[in-house]
């Protein structure tokens, strides 16, 4: 029986911009029906390869083939008349509009006198897309007033609402929960058993191993291996990746944590945050586990003073100390990394200068002016510590790959030389190479005496990383684990509210 002809065909394509060649000779081959495991570092050339393949970015040479078909794909417009899509990483929708509109954006129903939209079709056919994905997202909600789990979800909706014949995911569940991936997951495998040709980019790699049927992997802008899943090893995966073995992912600190250093009681916030208690020791590592919606956000904003609490209590080493505004938060040793990094921790219009120094201004300045020369040799001292990948310390952010950028928030925050550093999904769309190096940062930290609150959505990140973890569920702390204890099954049982775990007394006491 002879082979299938392929769906794509990538043949020889190359790509290269100024300084860097992105794509390097590569050709590969996708099958109907198929799901195409696409992985690599950051930096790789994963991202320019599909948008060469979405008519985003125009190669230097080679040929893509559709079908059987070579194909010339000019635009994102022309991709999509020609069944192909891609769900990105990063948000493209439009906040102000409503879910509906943002799933038909440019290709709205209309009346018969073709002038005006048919709102009715319109809001009627973006329900149907959400109910085939499982969702009662309104098609009414505007879209920026919806958590970031659900607009990543209406960007999905929207993709598949072209009905392609080829469809790219570029870690379409950085945001998702696991129901929700496990919902998207789903739908996934209807798309391959209906023909549909799916290449799925995820650094999560447990992820890739659950849905894909072969796995391709990239590194330094060339195809190195391409071989069925049923056949690899994450270890081989990631050996492929990085070009060297990884050893100890997930490092630990080996002590016990040390006295009280950040203690938290009875903080409120609405329905958001419902009588909290905490305590973070010196130099551990506390993971804080939930769904979307269960709080953890909400407590790590309340403790920088990002959201005002309307009730509770907050010691520092000791003492009573009154956090209103970031900015207290700051003065008290207190660093933030938010889990939105593109709008909420990172200038990408500003140089990496800028960015590692903006907290710590006042240590540079005096009597209104900057001390340069000081800001530069932080800069310079941050990029040689974390192995920032950079062209030089004046590089845009916006340059910068996402595991680069993410270690650019942290020196932000080191640059204050905190003794409390919050971390709120600090491996999200962060390469397997940079979340090796970010556990190993957040180790040597804890050495150094820092408490850190860790919140992830990826339990094997919070179970290999963590020396206690406490879940959320409805605002509250719901049960809590040691090292030896935990489990992705009592986590989740505990989230998900199918438990009969308290917490003990002693857990928030010394």
């Amino acid at each position: 029986m002879s082979e299938p002809t392929p769906r794509l065909e990538i043949e020889h394509v190359s790509k290269a911009f100024p300084g860097v060649q992105a794509v390097d000779d590569v050709s590969l081959a996708a099958f109907p029906a198929e799901i195409l495991g696409l992985v690599g570092e950051n930096g790789a050339g994963k991202t320019t390869l599909m948008n060469i393949l979405t008519g985003a970015v125009q190669p230097d040479s080679g040929r893509i083939l559709l079908d059987g078909q070579p194909v010339s794909i000019d635009s994102p417009s022309q991709a999509l008349e020609l069944g192909v899509t891609i769900i990105h990483q990063e948000l493209a929708l439009i906040p102000q509009l409503t879910v509906g509109q943002n799933i038909y954006l440019g290709r709205e129903p209309r009346t018969r006198w073709r002038a005006f939209v048919d709102w009715t079709t319109l809001y009627r056919s973006a329900r149907e897309e959400l109910d085939r994905l499982g969702l009662a997202i309104p098609v009414h909600a505007v879209a920026g007033d919806l958590p970031l789990a659900q607009q990543q979800l209406v960007e999905i909706a929207k993709a598949l609402s072209y009905q392609a014949r080829l469809i790219v995911l570029d870690e379409p569940t950085s945001a998702l929960t696991e129901r929700e991936t496990e919902i998207l997951f789903g739908l996934m495998r209807s798309l391959r058993a209906k023909g549909v040709t799916l290449i799925y980019i995820s650094h999560r790699l447990e992820e890739v191993f659950t849905i894909t049927d072969r796995i391709s992997v990239m590194r330094d802008g060339q195809l190195v291996g391409v071989a069925p899943t049923a056949g690899l090893t994450t270890e081989q995966v990631v050996k492929m990746m990085v070009g060297r073995e990884l050893r100890e992912f997930y490092p630990r600190t080996g002590e016990d944590g040390g006295e009280v250093l950040l203690r938290a009681r009875g903080l409120r916030r609405g329905k958001r945050l419902n009588g909290v208690d905490l305590d973070l020791h010196r130099g551990e590592i506390l993971g804080v586990a939930g769904l979307v919606g269960s709080g953890r956000t909400d407590l790590a904003r309340a403790l920088f003073g990002a959201d005002s609490l309307e009730e509770g209590e907050i010691w520092l080493d000791g003492r009573k100390v009154a956090i209103n505004a970031p900015r207290d938060a700051i003065r008290s040793g207190i660093g933030f990394v938010p889990e939105d990094r593109k709008s909420q921790g990172i200038f990408l219009g500003q140089s990496l200068r800028a960015n590692v120094s903006v907290s710590s201004l006042d240590r540079f300045s005096k009597l209104g002016i900057l001390n340069h020369r000081g800001i530069a040799r932080l800069a310079k001292k941050m990029v040689e510590n974390l192995d920032l990948h950079t062209t030089g310390i004046d590089q845009r952010a916006g340059n910068l790959s996402g595991g680069n950028q993410q270690k650019t928030v942290i020196a932000r925050w080191l640059s204050i030389n905190p003794r409390v550093l919050i971390l709120d999904e600090p491996t999200r769309g962060v390469d397997v190479g940079a979340k090796a190096e970010i556990y190993a940062l957040m180790s040597d930290l804890a050495r150094q005496g820092v408490g850190i609150l860790m919140i992830s959505s990826e339990l094997p990140e919070v179970l290999g990383v963590s020396d206690r973890i406490l879940v959320m569920r409805e605002g509250r702390i719901v049960a809590e684990f040691d090292r030896e204890r935990a489990s992705q099954d009592a986590i989740m049982k505990a989230a998900t509210g199918q438990d009969n775990i308290e917490r003990s007394p002693e857990a928030t006491s010394v």
